[in-house]
């Protein structure tokens, strides 16, 4: 480094060693020691004195501007042909693999981006790993990263060489463009046309749900409806009574309990077999009846609970029967 120049720097601006230790949290013994060149400026040193001082780059007093020029852009080329930028993500990233080889380095990428983020750079933070894309030629792929706009400038500077120069300018650039109000208001118009098709998204999906829900609920309606007026009666109904709910007569329903096996008759009534029967589902009544020869005599009659009327209801939905209400046009 070129002590004297950066002396010449803090003297035109006013700034004294101690005055800038302690802002940028250093000591001055170790500000001279790295100045006399017994040990070495890390590069967040560099960039802090950079950063605080307002100095255009740090080239000319950390690094030493005449490097052997190895790499040259052709006439007509431009940067952005070189080195591919990322703008999908929230901050633009750039190939660790694109930047190790624009910079002309000798050293293998696989020895060479590992020493890069020994410089205190975070895996999640400023960069991700990846594989890279494999080539029109096929092989395997091969280890990269994505890396922030501002690590990609501190590796250039940490490279002190004319490319890195070069190519550092070129993400300062970048930023600059990145930051303008124009492109700041296309970021957050790019974000609001994104909510708003996951919104879009978000509310196709409720309706549809919606349409389903009020399916259900139109077939169960029905169901509904029958089971409340069952409900909200507590008189005894006859089999008749019943039947008709289903659409047939009384002889019918009756038959079709007996091959149900609920109902058999005895002596002129319908009585449940033994599984059914001390379960609430029937009541026998009296009538007093007058024969044809004028004669008084009684019979039993069942009628049903509403109870019974449930269970018949369930017992009947089983075999495919079911009332009138539920019973699709």
């Amino acid at each position: 480094m070129d002590r004297y120049k950066l002396e010449y720097e803090m003297k035109n601006r006013g700034v004294t060693v101690e005055k800038m230790c302690a802002d940028i949290g250093m000591s001055r013994s170790a500000f001279y020691r790295k100045c006399r060149g017994i040990s070495e400026f890390t590069i967040t040193e560099i960039q802090r004195i950079v950063d605080y001082l307002d100095l255009d780059s740090p080239m000319g007093i950390f690094f030493t501007e005449e490097c052997p020029k190895r790499h040259t852009m052709k006439e007509g080329e431009k940067m952005n042909d070189l080195l591919k930028i990322n703008f999908d993500t929230e901050q633009p990233t750039v190939s660790a693999r694109d930047l190790h080889e624009q910079l002309n380095i000798k050293t293998a990428f696989k020895d060479w981006f590992p020493r890069m983020c020994e410089y205190g750079f975070e895996e999640g933070k400023d960069f991700c790993s990846k594989m890279s894309e494999t080539s029109s030629k096929g092989g395997r792929p091969s280890k990269d990263a994505d890396i922030s706009i501002d690590m990609a400038k501190q590796i250039c500077m940490i490279q002190r060489s004319p490319e890195g120069k070069q190519i550092r300018q070129y993400f300062i650039d970048l930023e600059k463009a990145w930051n303008t109000p124009e492109q700041i208001m296309a970021r957050a118009l790019k974000m609001a046309n994104s909510s708003i098709e996951s919104l879009k998204d978000r509310c196709k999906f409720l309706g549809e749900q919606v349409v389903e829900q009020q399916q259900i609920i139109t077939e169960l309606q029905p169901k509904a409806n029958y089971v409340d007026t069952i409900l909200q009666s507590k008189s005894l109904v006859t089999i008749t009574q019943i039947a008709k709910d289903y659409g047939m007569s009384g002889r019918r329903m009756n038959q079709v309990l007996k091959e149900l096996k609920i109902q058999y008759k005895v002596g002129g009534q319908w009585v449940l077999y033994s599984k059914h029967q001390n379960n609430g589902y029937v009541h026998s009544r009296t009538i007093d009846i007058t024969r044809t020869d004028g004669r008084a005599d009684v019979t039993m009659q069942t009628e049903w609970t509403q109870k019974g009327r449930l269970f018949l209801y369930e017992e009947l939905k089983k075999h495919g029967y079911v009332p009138v209400i539920e019973q699709v046009a």
